[in-house]
């Protein structure tokens, strides 16, 4: 008989909790999958189940190839949290913090619901995809789907190589795995991600020496710059966080994805860290700047148009959530009607600060944000 989700935290105390696959090795191809949740009880005990079947899903068709390395991680959104599980929740979950300055946006963006599914092979991803959505059917509202691929030796389509810092191995895993700070929910993480769009014209048209100062490293044998000469505004210095001396890590596992007949082509940042602050802290600097005006140049030629934040539970805890309401969750009457509005409360802004128009089922009306599922 499974546990319901208190059961399961209580349960997961004084034995290691099981982490999902949040360490796996950099793949060829991925899939992002976010989605809402429909209110209603029925859509509650959909998705509560679904979260113990999804190991025996992805185990099935990693079965057709072993090697392909396929692999699966699950995330809640704030909101989703508290209608499917109650309390305890985790202590630093909250919704997305969404950022203005001048006319730079990082916008929050619905999301209940987050799939990062990798492997080796996309038609893997494609069908993992298909099975997770088919299973939870009409449970959920489609958001977002993202289909991304590695660019020839790990670069984005900006021409830089990405994720040269990442942690590796245990050091990857120590870095973003909670412990004993948060120990009813230790083997999880955090997550944000978010969809950033290229101009490429205009980023072409620059020299590779004032791109170079940009990233702040050299585009073709990806060598950081020297402190001498790298620009306080590159990238790579504002998402430098360091405390106490100590650089903290986060562990990216970014993906270059575009339709050019569309003229889209863009960057699905995706980053795990312990805590949420570190990568709050990285867009602050960005978006703000360190200090305030001093923001990443490459937002001039980069604009995010989505924004999550997600909190990742331990495997071991999914596999021990049952379909039976949380006594504690949030009560059926606190729901909303129809899919929330942005995680901050407020409705997703356009670049101009103007609310974004919804549709009737809650999707943005940007790119592969309309109501269908896109193909990117």
């Amino acid at each position: 008989m499974k546990l319901d989700a208190k059961s399961a935290v209580g349960a997961a105390q004084g034995v290691r909790a099981l982490a999902q696959p949040i360490a796996a090795a950099l793949s060829r191809a991925a899939i992002f999958l976010v989605v809402t949740v429909k209110p209603g009880a029925e859509n509650r005990a959909t998705v509560r189940s679904f979260c113990g079947d999804l190991g025996a899903l992805i185990r099935a068709v990693e079965f057709r190839d072993i090697e392909a390395g396929l692999s699966c991680v699950m995330g809640f959104g704030s909101e989703a949290w508290d209608r499917l599980f109650g309390t305890p929740r985790p202590a630093e979950l909250h919704p997305f913090r969404e950022i203005r300055s001048a006319g730079r946006h990082a916008v929050a963006t619905p999301g209940d619901l987050l799939f990062h599914i990798r492997a080796k092979r996309m038609d893997l991803c494609f069908e993992l995809a298909t099975q997770v959505m088919t299973r939870l059917g009409d449970a959920v509202t489609p958001v977002d789907e993202v289909h991304g691929f590695r660019y020839f030796d790990d670069r984005d389509l900006i021409g830089f190589v990405d994720g040269t810092e990442n942690p590796r191995g245990q050091e990857a895993i120590d870095a973003v795995t909670i412990g004993a700070e948060d120990a009813a929910f230790e083997g999880g993480t955090y997550v944000i991600v978010q969809k950033y769009l290229h101009d490429m014209a205009g980023w072409d048209a620059l020299s590779t020496e004032a791109q170079e100062g940009i990233i702040g490293r050299k585009k073709l044998s990806d060598i950081e710059l020297d402190a001498a000469v790298k620009p306080t505004c590159s990238h790579s210095s504002l998402t430098t966080i360091e405390e106490n001396g100590k650089e903290i890590k986060i562990l990216r596992d970014n993906m270059p994805f575009g339709r050019p007949t569309q003229g889209e082509f863009g960057t699905y940042f995706i980053g795990y860290s312990k805590s949420p602050s570190t990568i709050e802290l990285m867009l602050q600097n960005m978006f703000v700047g360190r200090p305030p005006g001093n923001y990443d140049r490459l937002l001039e030629f980069s604009r995010a148009v989505t924004g999550n934040l997600f909190f990742v539970p331990a495997a071991s805890f999914l596999d021990d959530v049952s379909d039976e309401a949380a006594a504690d969750a949030a009560p059926s009457n606190a729901e909303p009607d129809a899919p929330a509005d942005s995680p901050s409360g407020m409705p997703p802004t356009d670049d101009t600060g103007q609310a974004a128009e919804r549709s009737k089922d809650g999707s943005l009306g940007i790119g592969s944000l309309k109501g269908d599922i896109g193909h990117e």
